[in-house]
């Protein structure tokens, strides 16, 4: 079996600089998270353990536009990204010049957004003739599982997430592929619009989450979407939603709001626990791994926890790491899971 590890060459002296989970000797990333309202960086050593993790959030900014504005997301970024990184340094107490590589988030994401920590990412890898590594985003949230863990591959990851929703069997470190993704909206997505149709503040999903828990989990029966074994759809499930809702106010004067929360969160949740294991008994895996900012919803880690009682292995990052945070950068980087190396790497917007 061949050897993880890629060679990436300093901007300036052209020095080779070795990089991946086969390397003797510690491999120290700085990486930075800008795709939309976080601004982020951490310092990792070998992929697993974090020396630093810093967060700017930008939530109490949006609440009162009731989501995510990129302008003024990209202004915060601009504002932020100095800060978080000074405390980086701080937090891991090491010095420009201790670390291998520094890495950032390329896409998906919102493009000025993005452009803020791919730019200081590029300009300190310049500055201090380091390696420079962009990332993929999506894959990046995978590699939170191999935070503090022992995680190896093969396992299957499910991502879900305010713009995506992916099963996704992971090989090896280096190779990841989708083998089942929504045809419409995605989790997230759909947990912000039924949030908002029941007139829940922003963000919507961890506001449904926490309402459910009051709520009747069986009171109403909602459909889920006849597809196929290698897709997701949700746009049906939140028309049936405001439908439900019309009819109860229409009947009762008022929304049952906490029943409605629960049962929304059974069928979703139900959903995509069987999907996955379905995917995972079809490819013979038993290790499973969760991923992505609706990582964090208490219903859906229940439900993947509770597959151990059947055999199954699960991990799913910390809550600190399931939503936006720069240590799953730098372990993407680390691992080398769709990584890009040239420092003419521009943003994108979509999954490429």
């Amino acid at each position: 079996m061949s050897r993880i590890i890629k060679t990436f060459k300093t901007p300036f002296s052209g020095k080779l600089v070795e990089i991946g989970p086969d390397v003797d000797g510690d491999v120290i990333i700085m990486a930075i998270e800008s795709s939309c309202d976080e601004t982020a960086c951490a310092v990792v050593r070998n992929g697993r353990e974090v020396l630093a993790n810093v967060v700017a959030s930008q939530i109490k900014t949006h609440q009162k536009f009731g989501g995510v504005v990129p302008e003024v997301a990209a202004r915060e970024h601009l504002e932020s990204i100095n800060l978080v990184i000074a405390e980086a340094f701080e937090q891991s107490k090491l010095n420009p010049s201790d670390i291998t590589a520094y890495a950032a988030t390329v896409g998906p994401g919102l493009v000025g957004s993005l452009l803020v920590g791919l730019n200081a990412a590029k300009a300190l890898a310049i500055t201090y003739d380091k390696p420079f590594i962009g990332v993929n985003h999506l894959n990046a949230h995978v590699c939170a599982n191999y935070i503090d863990t022992d995680l190896k591959p093969p396992f299957v990851a499910l991502l879900v997430s305010g713009g995506h929703t992916q099963v996704i069997r992971v090989d090896s470190y280096i190779e990841q592929h989708i083998v089942a993704e929504t045809i419409d909206d995605a989790v997230g997505e759909a947990y912000d619009k039924v949030a908002r149709l029941m007139g829940l503040p922003y963000p919507g999903g961890p506001n449904l989450d926490k309402m459910s828990k009051n709520g009747d989990k069986y009171a109403y029966k909602l459909p889920q979407a006849k597809v196929g074994d290698d897709e997701f759809s949700f746009s049906g499930l939140k028309t049936a939603v405001l439908q439900l809702c019309r009819r109860l106010k229409e009947n009762l004067g008022e929304l049952p709001k906490e029943d409605v929360a629960a049962s929304f969160q059974e069928c979703i949740s139900d959903t995509l626990v069987k999907k996955t294991v379905n995917i995972a008994q079809k490819h013979n895996i038993k290790t499973l791994a969760l991923a992505g900012g609706v990582a964090a919803n208490s219903e859906i880690r229940r439900k993947f926890f509770d597959l151990e009682n059947d055999g199954y292995k699960v991990y799913a990052p910390p809550m600190k790491y399931c939503t936006d945070n720069a240590s799953m950068v730098a372990a993407s980087a680390y691992f080398l899971a769709n990584t890009m190396d040239d420092l003419s790497q521009e943003v994108f917007s979509r999954v490429k």
